[in-house]
């Protein structure tokens, strides 16, 4: 399979005038990542084949099939001529729900909902998010300063999104980098999760734009704030506000806008 360091030969850079100029670009990876759990095939995602173990925890987590990283064992990942396969060993799900649960889903980066069949799963309502206070917008601009210095993949092939946790102040705590957004946010919740961290007492800052999912994955994981770079969707505003998870969007190093306050109700503004 080709990873991001061995293509990149050959481009060039097309000027408004006709210019031609030789370009030296590095790809991001992608590649088949098949997850599987306790033996059976769960999902098949379009995603950068590192930080698997990571990849693979977080997902389950944010898909219920684990209530906790104590409940995911075993995780290993194995390279073949089609792509990867992670195997993870779950506890605490019987194997009846999981084959009620089982699904074979084929995923493109861009996509977040590719494979949910019942519209019932899309509205189920998400837990409350717990208490917690109001961000400090000087924490995100630092945030944002410190995620742009850490995104090494991004910095290499600029076609990588980033998740990041960050707690009050705006220091970076951890931060993963895939090809996909959600990916890139499945790893960061797997990671805390293995590191026996929890995602509140500060804010997941994503690289990407604010949808449905994004939002979903952030409740589920304990996160109490978000920040995202770009504009939210009208229903991941919705599903935010009804669980009362701070939102954040539009995050430039001189601007944020405020969506959702739910440490202290709707925003205001002087």
């Amino acid at each position: 399979m080709s990873t991001s360091s061995d293509l990149g030969q050959g481009p060039c850079e097309v000027f408004a005038d006709g210019r031609r100029v030789p370009a030296s670009r590095q790809w991001i990876g992608e590649e088949p990542v098949a997850l599987e759990y306790n033996g059976l095939a769960y999902a098949v995602m379009m995603a950068t084949a590192q930080d698997l173990a990571d990849f693979a925890t977080g997902f389950a987590l944010s898909e219920g099939l684990a209530a906790g990283a104590r409940e995911v064992r075993d995780c290993s990942a194995a390279q073949t001529d089609l792509g990867w396969i992670v195997r993870t060993g779950l506890d605490g799900l019987g194997a009846e729900q999981m084959t009620e649960r089982l699904r074979m889903r084929v995923a493109e980066s861009s996509c977040g909902l590719c494979g949910i069949e019942n519209l019932e799963a899309v509205a189920r309502p998400l837990p409350p998010v717990a208490a917690h206070v109001a961000l400090d917008p000087a924490a995100i601009f630092r945030a944002l300063g410190e995620m742009s210095e850490q995104q090494v993949l991004g910095a290499k092939t600029g076609a990588a999104h980033a998740a990041a946790w960050a707690d009050g102040e705006g220091r970076i705590a951890c931060l993963r980098e895939d090809v996909g957004r959600h990916n890139a946010l499945d790893k960061l919740i797997g990671a805390m999760a293995r590191q026996g961290r929890a995602m509140t007492g500060g804010f997941v800052l994503s690289s990407a734009r604010c949808s449905f999912e994004i939002v979903e994955k952030a409740v589920r994981a304990g996160a109490t704030s978000l920040v995202t770079v770009s504009l939210p969707t009208s229903m991941a505003v919705e599903r935010a506000t009804a669980a009362g998870l701070s939102l954040w969007c539009l995050a430039r190093h001189d601007s944020v806008l405020l969506v959702n306050d739910g440490a202290s109700g709707p925003p205001r503004c002087d």
